[in-house]
């Protein structure tokens, strides 16, 4: 049965207290797919402040643990930027459990990917974090592109980095996936059983979302007008015309912004979690490229999931996430053993930096439990 996590303060989001307006939710499904947001902010004049609240430190440093960059392949010869974290008392002539993280959908590995993979090193697992293909520094052209089959295969391709590492225990790796990310990792899972236990957070269906928008609110005849416009968008670019990008968090807030998008703008927009990565224009951070926004449709994530089983399956979500419908269906979907751990009065983004919130002790015992090294 799906737990709750009474122990955390309840506090009031703003996907509690606003109504998600249908333009809101199409805007969502259609057209983002991505980071979408929202702040606590609801006056546009506070757009360039940031909501530090429940301990919000995304950017956080540890003396604890040695951080090492790495580059990894692809099955298909194309480069992975990564983070190798490290307890700085490892002994490396053993061998160790270790954790792959994957950011959400949209970000880069410095949002919250390291956040998550410091923490879990702190408790004595080898954790990397890696930036998804066409994205952060990892290679792929055009900057931005969405193709859901090369992020599945960036975690076996981690999964492949990790388990040739001389300190770590092959038959010990473990993931977690944040965001779209979430659905990436179930994806891989599906046909890399080297995963041998499988942790989501505030998860997106990037697939169920682009078909079907947030709540089901996308009709087929929307959903024929987005894939017109962008195999439109197609001829221009074959053509020679310039790429185009869509969705993703707005650049600017303005009074008509919806929750959803204040709620990523205080996380993406502000110190809080900015971060542009040196291949990409700063305006265009969390944007997919138009024309392959629409990949996800074809994306079923959810199908055939309990053919993970019996390896363990954590859906971690706020019970007051935009997104909380993703992990409720996952887990429905899913054999034994599984779990649906709610965080009380977090929303989406709370659980990607506020550290007061994000149970970190939960998520140290189910791989603790799982991955015996």
């Amino acid at each position: 049965m799906p737990n709750s996590n009474e122990k955390y303060p309840k506090t009031e989001s703003l996907s509690s207290l606003l109504p998600m307006e249908r333009r809101d939710l199409l805007k969502i499904s259609g057209g983002s797919l991505m980071a979408i947001g929202l702040t606590s902010f609801l006056d546009i004049s506070s757009a360039k402040a940031q909501d530090m609240s429940n301990g919000a430190d995304n950017f956080y440093k540890s003396r604890k643990i040695n951080i090492r960059k790495v580059v990894f392949l692809t099955q298909y010869k194309t480069k992975i930027a990564a983070n190798l974290f490290t307890p700085s008392q490892i002994d490396l002539n053993k061998h160790h459990s270790a954790i792959i993280v994957g950011h959400p959908m949209g970000a880069t590995k410095e949002q919250s990917a390291n956040l998550y993979a410091t923490k879990m090193a702190e408790q004595g697992f080898v954790a990397l974090s890696f930036d998804l293909p066409f994205w952060g520094e990892s290679e792929g052209q055009p900057r931005n592109a969405v193709e859901p089959e090369l992020y599945a295969e960036a975690f076996s391709a981690a999964v492949d980095y990790l388990g040739i590492q001389s300190f770590v225990n092959r038959n010990a790796i473990g993931a977690i996936g944040i965001c779209g990310s979430g659905s990436f990792v179930i994806s891989a899972a599906k046909i890399d059983p080297r995963l041998k236990a499988i942790a989501t957070i505030s998860m997106y269906d990037m697939g169920g979302v682009a078909r079907n928008g947030l709540r089901h609110s996308i009709s087929e005849e929307q959903r024929k007008e987005i894939i017109n416009k962008a195999a439109l968008q197609r001829w221009n670019e074959a053509e020679g015309r310039k790429i185009e990008y869509t969705g993703g968090t707005d650049n600017q807030l303005t009074r008509n912004s919806s929750a959803i998008q204040r709620e990523f703008y205080d996380f993406y927009r502000t110190p809080r979690g900015q971060y542009t990565p040196s291949k990409i224009a700063a305006d265009l951070t969390t944007h997919p490229t138009l024309t392959s926004n629409v990949k996800f449709m074809n994306f079923y994530p959810l199908n055939d999931i309990e053919i993970i089983s019996p390896r363990p399956l954590l859906f971690i979500s706020g019970d007051k996430a935009h997104s909380k419908e993703f992990s409720e269906e996952a887990y429905r979907r899913a054999a034994e053993p599984k779990e649906l751990f709610w965080v009380a009065g977090a929303g989406h983004v709370d659980l990607y930096d506020r550290v007061d919130l994000i149970p970190f002790d939960k998520l140290t015992d189910f791989f603790k439990q799982y991955l015996k090294a």
